[in-house]
């Protein structure tokens, strides 16, 4: 494939998978649910629509940047410079799974100390500020990044094909993992039951309330998907437990009734 076509096809291929999670998170928490999930908003206004057309914006960029890093990755599998295999992907479906899990374990690693150097005063101010403009994110926020944070952001695409050997499926649900994942954490709504905590599971998982609370503050819970950089290195903030339990423990407003 030419790389002017490999450019379009891998831009629209994003932006579709953008379009498509980012779209049915906010149809979903600020349209249809939005009464019933109303006691789950970590912050109770809705984000402005000035916000949303900023973060769009930001986001439709970021998909330029994304296209390119890809198309760039592209080409680099065809030349042979990857660990990318072909055939039956799950020949081996064992390793298929174990790919699919180390690939976001490398970006979570990734992720986390990216984003404490864009946390740097200087960085912040030249890159990160741009996706810190939303205090109170929707779920267009996924993507809204300064191009050199772009870049940064979509060096995961090189990255996974250099390092782990992997199926390009198995690099499509990665890449559905991402997005929804991302989605998710930008909503401003905890989905999570309040048992999370003290489970197994919500020292190894991250949560909306994580996130948006380093939107609101600019500071501690760096962390991507996981919760275990932050935990091991003591970046969570010290009210994350407090304020997750909190937003989970609201009870949900009683419908009112029509008058008689």
């Amino acid at each position: 494939m030419p790389f002017l076509h490999s450019l379009l096809a891998i831009t629209l291929e994003n932006a579709l998978r953008y379009i498509v999670a980012a779209g049915i998170a906010w149809w979903l928490a600020f349209r249809w649910c939005r009464a019933r999930w109303a006691h789950r908003k970590i912050v109770s206004a809705a984000p402005s629509r000035a916000d949303v057309r900023r973060e769009l914006a930001w986001s439709l960029s970021s998909l330029l940047v994304f296209g390119l890093v890809g198309a760039l990755t592209y080409q680099a599998v065809r030349a042979g410079s990857s660990r990318i295999y072909f055939g039956d992907p799950f020949a081996d479906a064992g390793w298929f799974v174990a790919s699919i899990v180390l690939t976001i374990a490398l970006h979570d690693t990734w992720f986390y100390w990216t984003h404490r150097w864009m946390h740097r005063p200087r960085v912040f101010r030249l890159v990160h500020r741009v996706h810190h403009r939303s205090t109170n994110p929707s779920p267009w926020a996924a993507y809204a990044f300064h191009p050199l944070e772009a870049v940064v952001q979509a060096a995961i695409f090189p990255l996974a094909v250099l390092l782990v050997p992997m199926h390009p499926l198995a690099f499509v649900v990665f890449m559905v993992w991402q997005i929804t994942f991302n989605v998710l954490g930008h909503t401003g709504h905890e989905y999570h039951p309040r048992w999370l905590l003290d489970s197994w599971l919500g020292k190894l998982l991250n949560t909306p309330t994580n996130h948006a609370m380093h939107h609101e503050l600019f500071r501690g819970n760096y962390g991507l998907y996981a919760n275990v950089w932050d935990r091991l290195l003591g970046t969570n903030h010290p009210d994350y437990a407090a304020r997750f339990r909190a937003v989970t423990g609201r009870e949900r407003a009683a419908p009112s009734n029509p008058p008689a």
